[in-house]
């Protein structure tokens, strides 16, 4: 299985490549570290930035991977990360671990019923606690507002090791917004 595992990601990535070679403008944000790491990943760890600027503590959450390099999450609509990205809030991601992979992205709550169709179906064959049905998106909760779909576009890499810090002033999305002027 190891090795049916590592050719089928290496795969992926470079079909995510290509497409981005062909000229697809969502992919030029996603990096090949990004999309390496989320054919093997089974969580995305998300921290919203609160209205002081500063970082909110990250969230494990499933998540499905599009072909046009962004990820769809569900959420409870009443969670502070969905009243965070209703408002505006970038997002801070970590891919597989709260040590993996990060970028920094923009979010926006999805309405359209076949993205909701698209979770109701992927997210079981992708996780076995849904597949039982156990947990994962149901019509229902979509229909009464229970639960939400967002979809996160990488804006820009964050540096190998950056670790969460709930509490701290969170990343800008430009790296110009980073850079200090020269006196």
């Amino acid at each position: 299985m190891k090795y049916f595992i590592q050719p089928v990601s290496q795969l992926f990535a470079a079909a995510f490549i290509a497409i981005a070679a062909v000229g697809t403008p969502a992919l030029a944000a996603a990096s090949a570290r990004d999309i390496d790491a989320l054919a093997g990943a089974s969580y995305l760890y998300i921290a919203t930035v609160r209205k002081d600027g500063n970082q909110s503590t990250a969230a494990r959450v499933w998540f499905i991977a599009t072909p046009d390099g962004k990820m769809l999450i569900d959420t409870n609509s009443d969670s502070w990360k969905a009243k965070r990205i209703a408002r505006g809030s970038p997002v801070i991601v970590w891919i597989g671990s709260a040590s993996g992979p990060a970028f920094i992205g923009k979010a926006e709550i999805v309405g359209d019923p076949a993205v909701h169709d698209q979770m109701i179906e992927a997210i079981p064959k992708k996780y076995w606690l849904a597949r039982m049905g156990l947990f994962g998106p149901k019509r229902a909760k979509f229909d009464s507002g229970q639960i939400i779909t967002i979809r996160i576009s990488p804006e820009r890499d964050l540096p190998e090791g950056f670790q969460s810090q709930p509490g701290m002033p969170a990343p800008a999305l430009s790296e110009k917004a980073v850079r200090q002027p020269n006196p």
